[in-house]
């Protein structure tokens, strides 16, 4: 296993920033040395993974849960659905789904199979009305995928919008007028377009009637999900309601792989048995000569050559390539298909990739729910959605303001 690490293949390892290396460089907590062949400055990783084991230690306990009753029967109308990530995690939380729109068919096929009894509306957002739910629904959430928008002038308004699928988000907002909005996206929102696309989002909100509240990005291992990945959250609280929406506070515990694939906290009982993706035979002889944590650098230097072609010689530590993970590690974000070169996530022990029910868990959703479609589509349905726990979570911070503000506004 290779003994340095550049400050990219140290951030990705411990799912830290660079800049976050860097200032504990500078407090003395993890400190680079001068790597003996080329000189670069690089870190230890027995000193990594050391840290990492401190600020990831099993025995932490937290003192406090995020849970919150609903001291009402809350409802959901969601938009951008996928799979049901969100919707799963919102109804655990005890919020009651009204209707949720999807344009993919095979995910609305896994929608209708799981729940028979919600209003599932497929087909193109653009070809529905929403007015029915006037006032009639609490929240409405939405993962909208991130489109650029084009500026005309200096202020992004609702009608320039046209077109995008943030503006079918807003239309619907404008029409239902629920007392809170959630939208959830990649964390690249942020700096797309330098920022321009997000404050666009954010002046259409303003422009139909709501506040929103500074965005934040959620690290999935906050919140009980054994996976590195981050959602961005988007809220928006309507004009005349005068309470503040509090984010759902991180734990302090981290789950790992084994948490998801073993019977454990997570599960009461080892991942069930599925189909799964495979890999060829000339990348299953290369990922057989990776260790768990390990990843292309851990391979011997004329394989690292070979595998990598050109690309061996250019800068960055694409970690992702030839990455096994670790059974004491939380696993890195899933993607949409999980033999990916630049993406690969090889099980810790067998030299595959996960399969279908692995995937499955890792994104914190129930075994006793059925993705419907090739396993291609299964993938694709899994990788794209909301873990179930961290929506879970965001449904608890939901509730919290719907109770304050329902308790504050009905009569007694």
């Amino acid at each position: 296993m290779k003994e340095y690490l550049t400050l990219s293949e140290a951030s990705e390892l411990i799912g830290k920033s660079k800049e976050t290396l860097r200032r504990w460089d500078r407090e003395g907590k993890l400190n680079a040395v001068r790597e003996p062949i080329s000189n670069y400055r690089v870190y230890k990783r027995e000193h990594v993974e050391t840290l990492f084991a401190d600020f990831f230690k099993q025995e932490i306990k937290d003192n406090f849960s995020n849970y919150e009753e609903p001291h009402y029967e809350y409802s959901v109308l969601e938009l951008f659905a996928g799979a049901g990530g969100l919707a799963v995690g919102l109804e655990k939380a005890g919020l009651k789904c009204a209707a949720l729109n999807e344009i993919d068919k095979w995910a609305c096929q896994t929608l209708k199979k799981n729940r028979p009894n919600w209003n599932v509306l497929e087909g193109d957002i653009k070809d529905f009305n929403f007015n029915e739910y006037n006032n009639k629904i609490d929240v409405v959430t939405g993962g909208f995928p991130c489109q650029a928008f084009s500026y005309a002038g200096k202020k992004l308004g609702f009608a320039d919008a046209r077109g995008t699928l943030f503006y079918e988000f807003a239309r619907v907002v404008k029409q239902v007028n629920p007392p809170i909005c959630i939208g959830e996206n990649v964390r690249g929102l942020l700096s797309h377009d330098n920022g321009k696309t997000l404050q666009g989002m954010i002046s259409i909100l303003d422009e139909i009637g709501y506040k929103v509240f500074p965005v934040q990005v959620l690290k999935a291992i906050n919140y009980k999900v054994p996976q590195k990945r981050e959602r961005l959250i988007l809220v928006g609280v309507r004009k005349d309601i005068d309470i503040a929406y509090e984010y759902p506070k991180p734990y302090k515990k981290i789950y790992h792989l084994k948490d998801a694939l073993k019977k454990g906290e997570l599960y009461n009982c080892d991942v069930p048995v599925s189909v799964g993706a495979k890999y060829p035979n000339t990348k299953k002889a290369i990922l057989d000569l990776v260790p768990q944590k390990g990843y292309w650098r851990d391979l011997p230097l004329e394989l690292q050559k070979e595998f990598m072609g050109g690309s061996f010689y250019l800068g960055g530590g694409k970690t992702g390539i030839a990455r096994r993970i670790g059974w004491d590690e939380p696993c890195l974000t899933l993607t949409c298909s999980p033999a990916q070169k630049q993406t690969e996530r090889c099980h810790p022990e067998e030299t595959r990739p996960f399969t279908v029910r692995e995937y499955a868990r890792i994104q914190t959703f129930p075994d006793d729910w059925i993705f419907e479609g090739s396993i291609a589509q299964q993938y694709k349905q899994i990788g794209n959605a909301v873990p179930v726990n961290l929506a879970t979570e965001v449904g608890y911070s939901i509730i919290k303001f719907l109770n304050r503000y329902y308790n504050l506004s009905k009569p007694k």
